[in-house]
C-alpha cells in the first residue's frame, strides 16, 4: 500500500508526478486501472489451460488450478489488498462482475459433466477455488504452512471433481 503513491509511480513509470495525477484522480483509479489490464490477462491464461485440455475433468481441473496459481502471484494479492482498501463500492462491483466472467469459463465443462445447472454449479465450483484462496492466504499470514500450496490445490481439485466421497 505504501508503495503505491504518485510520486512512487512517477518515478517508475518516468512520468511528471503532475502527468501522473493527469492520467488518475487517486490510487482507487489506479487500482481499477490494473484491475481493467490484469484481469482479462489472467482469465485468457486460464482460458489457454483449459482449451489444452482433452476431458471436461480436465478442463475443471486446469480451472481450479489456475485460478490458485494467479491468486499465489505476488501481482494479483497486491492488487486484492489494495482494492480492499482503496476501492468504493461501485469499483469493487465492477470488478467483481470482471471476476465472475471466469465463472462462465466452466460451464460447458460443467454441462458435459452431465450437471443439470451448471451455472449454479460454477458458482459453487468457485467458492471452493476461494475458499482455498483464503486458506492458503491464511496459513501463509500465520507463518505455517503445513499444507504446501499443491496440497491445497490437490485438495480443491478433489473437492471440486469428487465432493466429499473421495477417500
Amino acid at each position: 500500500m505504501e508503495a503505491l503513491t504518485f510520486p512512487a509511480l512517477a518515478a517508475r513509470t518516468g512520468l511528471a508526478r503532475s502527468s501522473v495525477y493527469e492520467y488518475f484522480r487517486s490510487r482507487a483509479a489506479v487500482v481499477e486501472a490494473l484491475c481493467e489490464v490484469d484481469l482479462p490477462l489472467w482469465a485468457a491464461e486460464i482460458e489457454a489451460g483449459m482449451e489444452s485440455c482433452d476431458t471436461a475433468a480436465d478442463r475443471i481441473e486446469a480451472y481450479v488450478r489456475g485460478q490458485l496459481v494467479l491468486a499465489a502471484d505476488p501481482r494479483h494479492r497486491a492488487v486484492v489488498a489494495i482494492s480492499a482498501l482503496e476501492l468504493d463500492e461501485a469499483a469493487r462491483e465492477r470488478i467483481r462482475a470482471a471476476h465472475g466472467k471466469l465463472v462462465g469459463l466452466v460451464i460447458q465443462a460443467l454441462e458435459d459433466l452431465g450437471h443439470t445447472q451448471p451455472r449454479l454449479t460454477a458458482a459453487l465450483l468457485q467458492g471452493i477455488v476461494e475458499a482455498a484462496v483464503r486458506h492458503s492466504e491464511q496459513l501463509a499470514a500465520a507463518g505455517a504452512a503445513p499444507e504446501s500450496p499443491e496440497a491445497i490445490a490437490d485438495a480443491a481439485v478433489a473437492m471440486a471433481l469428487h465432493g466429499l466421497s473421495r477417500a
